[in-house]
C-alpha cells in the first residue's frame, strides 16, 4: 500500500523530464532534416557527376570508335562509308580535325569539289600550319578556284616560301594561269631544294623535255629515261618520251618506248592512241593492222569509242571513221560522247546532209548545245554553196550560245568549234568571254592573238599581248613580241624599250628577243651596238623572213649595201606582217639613197651575217 503511493515531487519531475524530452526532440528534428537533405543532395550530385562522367567517357569512346572506323574505311577504299562515318563524327564534334582530314581525303580521291570546302575548314582551324594552306591551295587549283588558291599561297609566311612543297604548288598555280616560264622556275627551285625527290624531278623533266634549249631538253630526256624504270613514274615517263621521240621523228626510240608502254600495267586507252601516232609514221601497213585491232576494243566502252573516232577525225582519217560508224550497231552510238564524235566526223568530211540528219534528234543531254552548234554548221555550209541567207544559222548558233552561257567549259568547246570553222565574229565573242575565266585565259588570249594577227587588227593585237604579258611576265618571247609591236606602232615607246631589254636579258640567244632589242637600240641611234647583238646569233635563224627584215634594216642603216640586199631578198615576197613590210620598205629606201650617193669604203660585213639559205619561218608576234 505504501509502495503504491507516489510522492508528488516524483510526478512533477517526470513531467518536467517528459517536457524537456519533447522540447529536445522538437529542436533535433530540423537538424536531422537538414542532414537528410544534405545527404540526398550529395547523393544526387555524385549521381549527376557520375552520369556526366560516364556520358563523357561514352562520348569520347564513341568519337574514338567513329574516327577509327572512318580511318579504316578510308584505307580500305570504302570512300562513301568513310565519308558517312566522318560526317557523323563531325556532327558530334564540329571542330574535329581528324574527321575533316578524312572527309577531305575521301573527296579528293573521288574528285569531288567538296574537298575544297573541307580543306578550307582545316586551314581556318590551323591558320599558321603551312601544310594546311598548301593543301587548300592544291585543292582549289584542282577545281579551278584560282583566286582561293592564290589567297592560300599568300597566307603562307615569307619565311616558309622557300620550301620545295611551296614551289611545287606555286608552279602549278603559274601553269594554270598560263605563266609557263614561272612554272619552270618554280619546279626548278623545288628540285634544287630536294634534288633526290623523284616526283619533283618528274614534274620538271616532263615540262623541260619540250624546251627549245637543247641542254634542258637533253637533261630532261635523261631524267625521264631513269624514271621509266621507277614504278610510280614508269608510265608517265614513257608517255612523255614517246611523244618527244615522235615529235623529233626518232622512230627507233619511239618504237622502243611504244613497246614498253604497251606492256605497262597502268596503260590507258589514251596510251594506245599515242602508240597509233607513232605507228602511223613508222609503217602504214602495220598501222592499219593495229588500228583494226584497237577498234573492237574501243567499241566496248562509249568513252573509248568517242576517243578513237576523235583521234581519227584529227589525224586525217575522218573518212575511215565514217565507214566504220556505218558498220557499228546503233546502240553503240547512242551515248553523249559518241553523238558528238560522230557529228564531228560528218562535219570533217563535209557530209552536210548526214550531219543535218544526225543532229536533228537524239538525247544529247548536257551536249545539247553542241547538237545545235553542229546543226548550225551544217546549215551554214550547205547554204554557202547555194548562196542562200544565213538566218537559220544565226538562230541555231544563238540557241547554242544561250545553252553554253555562263558555263566556261561549254563556252570553251563552242569557241574551239567556231575557230575551227573560221566563224570569226562568233569565235571572237566567245574567246573574249572565255578569257575572263583564269584557267582558260591563256588559250583564249592565244586564239585572239592569232585572230587579230590574221586580220591585221594591230590595236587589238597590242591589247592582247599586254594581257598575255600580264599573265606570264617572265616569258621572254611574249615580252619581246609586245615590245616590238609597241615600237612599230609607237605605243608606249619608253616602256617598249624597257620590255625589249628585259626580254633580251632573260633570253639573249632567242632570236625574237635579240632582234627586238637590236631594233630598239637602232631606234635610239645605237646601230653599231644593235649589229653586234645580231652578229652573235646563228646565221640560219637570221634568215627567217621576220628576222631578216630587221637585219636588213640594220645593215641598210650601216650602208652595208650588198648584205642588206640579200637579207631584203630573204624577206621580200614572204608572208610578213604589215608593220614589217613598212620596215622592209624603209630599208629599201635607205639602200636606194646609199646607192645613189658616193660614200667612203665600207668595212666588210662580219661572216656571221653572210646570207645562207633561208630556214623554216619562225612565227613571231
Amino acid at each position: 500500500m505504501a509502495e503504491q503511493i507516489k510522492h508528488p515531487r516524483h510526478g512533477r519531475v517526470r513531467q518536467l523530464f517528459l517536457g524537456l524530452e519533447s522540447c529536445f526532440q522538437r529542436q533535433l528534428w530540423p537538424a536531422r532534416l537538414v542532414v537528410m537533405v544534405a545527404l540526398v543532395a550529395v547523393v544526387l550530385l555524385v549521381g549527376v557527376l557520375l552520369f556526366n562522367y560516364s556520358s563523357k567517357l561514352y562520348e569520347n569512346w564513341r568519337q574514338t570508335h567513329l574516327l577509327h572506323g572512318a580511318t579504316a574505311l578510308l584505307q580500305e577504299g570504302k570512300l562513301n562509308k568513310a565519308t558517312q562515318t566522318a560526317q557523323e563524327l563531325l556532327r558530334r564534334r564540329p571542330d574535329s580535325l581528324p574527321a575533316l582530314y578524312v572527309l577531305a581525303e575521301a573527296a579528293e580521291r573521288q574528285n569531288l569539289e567538296e574537298a575544297v570546302s573541307w580543306r578550307g575548314q582545316i586551314a581556318r582551324l590551323l591558320p599558321k600550319d603551312v601544310e594546311s594552306q598548301l593543301n587548300l591551295a592544291s585543292a582549289a587549283l584542282r577545281f579551278g578556284k584560282l583566286d582561293l588558291a592564290r589567297r592560300a599561297l599568300d597566307g603562307v609566311p615569307s619565311s616558309d616560301r622557300d620550301s620545295a612543297a611551296f614551289h611545287v604548288v606555286a608552279g602549278w598555280l603559274a601553269r594554270t594561269e598560263g605563266n609557263f616560264a614561272e612554272q619552270e622556275e618554280q619546279f626548278a627551285s623545288a628540285v634544287k631544294k630536294e634534288p633526290k625527290n623523284d616526283l619533283y624531278q618528274f614534274n620538271l623533266a616532263a615540262l623541260q623535255i619540250h624546251s627549245g634549249d637543247p641542254e634542258k631538253s637533253t637533261k630532261a630526256r635523261d631524267t625521264l629515261q631513269r624514271l621509266s624504270t621507277v614504278g610510280p613514274y614508269r608510265t608517265g615517263a614513257l608517255r612523255a618520251l614517246l611523244n618527244d621521240a615522235v615529235a623529233r621523228n626518232d622512230l627507233t626510240a619511239a618504237d622502243n618506248f611504244a613497246q614498253q608502254l604497251q606492256i605497262s600495267p597502268e596503260i590507258t586507252f589514251g596510251d594506245y592512241l599515242l602508240c597509233l601516232n607513232f605507228y602511223r609514221k613508222l609503217d602504214q601497213k602495220k598501222f592499219r593492222v593495229i588500228l583494226d585491232r584497237v577498234k573492237p576494243f574501243a567499241a566496248r566502252d562509249p568513252s573509248d569509242l568517242a576517243s578513237l573516232i576523235d583521234w581519227m577525225n584529227q589525224n586525217g582519217l575522218a573518212g575511215d571513221a565514217v565507214k566504220w560508224i556505218d558498220k557499228l550497231p546503233e546502240g553503240q552510238l547512242s551515248s553523249m560522247p559518241t553523238y558528238v564524235a560522230v557529228a564531228d566526223a560528218y562535219a570533217t568530211v563535209k557530209n552536210w546532209s548526214r550531219l543535218k540528219s544526225w543532229t536533228r534528234t537524239g538525247m544529247w543531254g548536257d551536249s545539247e548545245y553542241l547538237r545545235l552548234a553542229y546543226q548550225a554548221i551544217a546549215t551554214r555550209q550547205s547554204r554557202s554553196r547555194s548562196g542562200g541567207p544565213n538566218t537559220d544559222f544565226e538562230t541555231l548558233w544563238y540557241s547554242a550560245e544561250q545553252l553554253a552561257s555562263e558555263q566556261p567549259e561549254r563556252e570553251l568547246a563552242l569557241a574551239r568549234l567556231a575557230s575551227r570553222w573560221q566563224f570569226e565574229k562568233e569565235s571572237e565573242e566567245l574567246w573574249q568571254r572565255v578569257a575572263e575565266n583564269p584557267p582558260m585565259r591563256r588559250e583564249a588570249l592565244e586564239e585572239l592573238r592569232r585572230l587579230y594577227r590574221k586580220k591585221n587588227e594591230t590595236a587589238k593585237l597590242y591589247d592582247v599581248l599586254q594581257r598575255l604579258h600580264e599573265t606570264s611576265p617572265n616569258e621572254a618571247p611574249i615580252t619581246a613580241d609586245l615590245a616590238r609591236l609597241g615600237l612599230n606602232l609607237d605605243q608606249n615607246t619608253e616602256r617598249s624599250r624597257q620590255l625589249a631589254k628585259e626580254a633580251y636579258d632573260r633570253a639573249p640567244n632567242e632570236v625574237n628577243c635579240a632582234v627586238t632589242y637590236a631594233f630598239s637600240l637602232s631606234r635610239l641611234g645605237r646601230n653599231a651596238d644593235a649589229l653586234a647583238i645580231v652578229q652573235n646569233l646563228p646565221p640560219d635563224q637570221l634568215h627567217d623572213p621576220h628576222a631578216a627584215v630587221y637585219v636588213a634594216l640594220l645593215l641598210a642603216e650601216a650602208n652595208e649595201i650588198e648584205p642588206a640586199n640579200e637579207y631584203i631578198a630573204a624577206a621580200d615576197g614572204q608572208r610578213i606582217y604589215p608593220e614589217e613590210q613598212k620596215l622592209l620598205d624603209e630599208a629599201k629606201t635607205k639602200l636606194a639613197i646609199a646607192s645613189a650617193t658616193p660614200s667612203p669604203a665600207i668595212s666588210p660585213v662580219p661572216s656571221q651575217l653572210s646570207p645562207t639559205p633561208a630556214s623554216t619561218p619562225k612565227q613571231s608576234l
